[in-house]
């Protein structure tokens, strides 16, 4: 009996062991395993990459209110996870707290009052927010905001109202100023900040409703040395004034500042005059100008002037100075030959906004790269930036232009295209005039035969697609909706998954775009990588040679035979043949002074200088690169992205962007918490199997499943009896 009792306790002590072995491997090893579609519960590689290379320490310092109500608990709860998540994969130089912001009871404790104060100071302010409580709406304020800070620079968040997209803007956040503190250490020189103020204005600045401004000397002094000691004192401050200094008056001149003029004003108390007022910024060859005075033409009220206020300028020059030092990837934009203008205006000649410009497209692509514009007309492609932008050139490019685009291509560079397959031209003698429908005329800008040569063509027609956007029409009009079939609803399962860019891409909208086919056998014999990005759905069809985009005007083809998915984008990778192997340099274009044009001010060259030659090797074989296509410059119009770069549309634009550059890792962060998920188109027939299922298919299952528990108790008491029966 005592060995038996002996055993037992030598059996429990083992499992004990072992249990505490487990637990204290368990602490040791940490491992857990993320199941949903996308690991939105996982930080990215990119993330872990971003906090795991940190070298000076950040702190992100969070000022949340608790116990709010649905849904900015769960917020508050995701945020928590996510900042345990970062520091589970960072070095020693990550670190984060959370402030406790909160009333107790009603009332505000000294802690929460000074937390409160603290995040005040961060230019973190409470945002009001709504409640239901006891079927009753309430209001209240709340703390949701959150700051970084690395090194001597300061980055916040001032509202975290979701959890949409916040990782992603965390990390850019970090990356962003770790590049930040990276790119002012080693810079050589200062970065100018200039004040051109003529002193004449301090005339006539109160009766502008102008009084700060000639204390704006003094108040630029002090927002310079405040942002000196948060980026290693890099700026350097200087007050001119063109009324006394004719230099400065004549440095203004270059950078098209306000000149104020007046008459003589008050009775003769205040001169006739004039005056300059403009900031600028400046590192080495390249200048910024800071708006200082806004005028506003208010009707009935006349002509008003605002001045921009310190806090304003403050973040003006902090943002301005990023684009100066570089700490965005360069990004180049082919700016000549008729392209798509993202830097001018969307407004028409009435002031009136237009969808017709890309002002949402720049403001979103600039929070993570630097465009660069390129005039093919003026200056060659520079190997500063490692992708070129091409968005719908109206003007034919020279083949010298052509070889500059080709031998980018050839040296490992990304193109990304988004042409126009057609020009809408104005109909004769009734231009301007509403509802007037131009004449499409076919394109030819000379890519098309360096697509071509690579193994892309652009059809010369319209993709129209059943499977369209619906346009909402007014009461006065029937109401209702009408497709507009020129703008097809693209699909997930018309959607290239695969591609890891677009993996969480689950819809998109295309606008104009022509289909495009694939020369196999070019793309063989280059031996490249060919990826369908996206096509139309199988309701679709073309319209050619006579196009009319009137939606009234168009119908679907009565015979379902001619519809068919159309290809509308494509992705090649691999190693080009260039379009000129074997042909001789293009030469380049004469320009005015080049050819010794007497409006140059330069005498005819020497004919001796003729003897001279230069010449330049052609890349027959380029590195591997990529290049993006797509016919429609559509995509890029502030009516098919937002700033904000959430809706599909912006995704794609910016994963395609990311993908060219090498960034697939942020991509794939960015998309991964898309919310975008259509349901997946079925059959009649299926649908109504599914319907009766639900209807009388689940009551049948549970019957027979009844039936079949019943048969085998009743098997059960029929054995059971016959056991005692023998």
């Amino acid at each position: 009996m005592a060995g038996k009792g002996a055993g037992k306790y030598i059996k429990f002590m083992t499992y004990l062991v072992v249990v505490v072995l487990v637990n204290a491997a368990g602490m040791t090893f940490f491992f857990r395993a993320d199941l949903t579609q996308g690991d939105l519960y996982s930080i990215s590689e990119a993330s872990r990459r971003v906090v795991s290379t940190l070298s000076e320490p950040l702190t992100i310092n969070v000022f949340f209110t608790k116990n709010l109500p649905a849904p900015y608990n769960n917020t508050e709860r995701y945020l928590h996870d996510l900042l345990k998540e970062y520091s589970n994969y960072a070095n020693r130089h990550f670190n984060y707290r959370f402030y406790d912001v909160s009333p107790e009871e009603g009332d505000v404790s000294n802690k929460a009052r000074e937390n409160q104060a603290l995040a005040r100071n961060y230019g973190i302010f409470p945002v009001q927010i709504q409640a239901v409580e006891k079927d009753e709406i309430k209001f209240q304020k709340a703390y949701m905001g959150l700051v970084l800070i690395h090194g001597d620079l300061i980055e916040r968040i001032p509202m975290v109202a979701g959890t949409d997209g916040l990782e992603y803007r965390l990390t850019t956040a970090i990356q962003k100023m770790n590049n930040k503190i990276s790119a002012l250490l080693r810079l050589k020189e200062k970065i100018g900040v200039r004040l051109f103020l003529s002193s004449s204005i301090d005339a006539v600045a109160p009766y502008m409703r102008l009084q700060d401004l000639p204390r704006l000397p003094e108040t630029l002094e002090g927002i310079v040395k405040k942002l000196n000691d948060k980026h290693y004192g890099k700026l350097d401050y200087e007050y001119l004034n063109p009324s006394k200094d004719q230099k400065a008056a004549e440095l203004a001149k270059k950078f098209n500042f306000m000149n104020l003029k007046w008459p003589s004003l008050s009775e003769g108390k205040v001169e006739a005059g004039e005056g300059i007022v403009g900031l600028v910024m400046e590192h080495g060859d390249k200048a910024v100008v800071v708006p200082v005075i806004r005028v506003i033409r208010v009707p009935l009220f006349g002509t008003q002037y605002e001045m921009a206020d310190a806090e304003s300028l403050e973040e003006i020059i902090a943002e301005n100075l990023e684009s100066l030092i570089d700490i965005n990837e360069d990004l180049g934009y082919l700016s000549s030959h008729g392209s798509l203008d993202i830097f001018g205006s969307s407004s028409d000649q009435r002031g009136r906004q237009t969808d017709e410009g890309a002002k949402n497209f720049l403001n979103m692509v600039s929070r993570n790269y630097t465009f660069k514009p390129v005039n093919l007309k003026e200056e060659p492609i520079p190997d500063s930036f490692n992708c070129l932008v091409v968005a719908g050139p109206t003007e034919t490019l020279t083949d010298y232009e052509l070889f500059e685009i080709d031998q980018f291509l050839m040296r490992g560079k990304s193109l990304a295209f988004f042409l126009d397959r057609f020009h809408e031209t104005a109909p004769p003698g009734q231009a301007g005039a509403p509802g007037q429908m131009g004449r499409m005329v076919p394109l030819e800008t000379g890519i098309e035969r360096l697509l071509d040569h690579y193994g892309v063509r652009i059809r010369k027609s319209y993709a129209m697609d059943e499977n369209s956007y619906r346009q909402r029409m007014p009461a006065q009009l029937g109401g209702g909706e009408r497709p507009i079939y020129f703008a097809p609803l693209i699909k997930s399962e018309f959607i290239n998954n695969r591609l890891s860019f677009m993996k969480n891409i689950k819809g998109l909208v295309v606008l104009k775009a022509s289909p495009m086919e694939i020369d196999s056998k070019r793309v063989e014999e280059m031996g490249l990588e060919v990826h369908r990005v996206f096509a139309s759905s199988d309701k679709s069809w073309e319209m050619s040679d006579r196009i009319n985009l009137n939606p009234m005007m168009i119908q679907p083809p009565p015979s379902r035979d001619s519809m068919k998915s159309l290809p509308l984008a494509y992705v090649l990778e691999g190693r080009f043949e260039s379009y000129f192997a074997g042909k001789p340099i293009p030469e380049k274009p004469a320009t005015r002074d080049e050819s010794g044009d007497k409006d140059g001010g330069e005498e005819a060259p020497d004919p001796d200088v003729s003897k001279i030659e230069g010449k330049s090797e052609i890349l027959h074989k380029g590195r591997p690169g990529k290049v993006f296509v797509i016919a429609s410059s559509e995509m890029l119009k502030d009516n098919m992205v937002d700033e904000e770069g959430r809706t599909p549309n912006a995704m794609f634009i910016m994963n395609t962007l990311d993908y060219l550059n090498g960034r697939e890792d942020m991509a794939l962060m960015r998309s991964k918490e898309q919310r975008f998920n259509p349901l997946t188109e079925t059959a009649g027939g299926t649908r109504t199997f599914v319907k009766f299922f639900n209807i009388a298919g689940l009551p049948v299952l549970v019957i027979l499943f009844g039936l079949g528990v019943w048969a085998r108790r009743h098997a059960r008491k029929r054995r059971i009896a016959m056991m005692f029966g023998k």
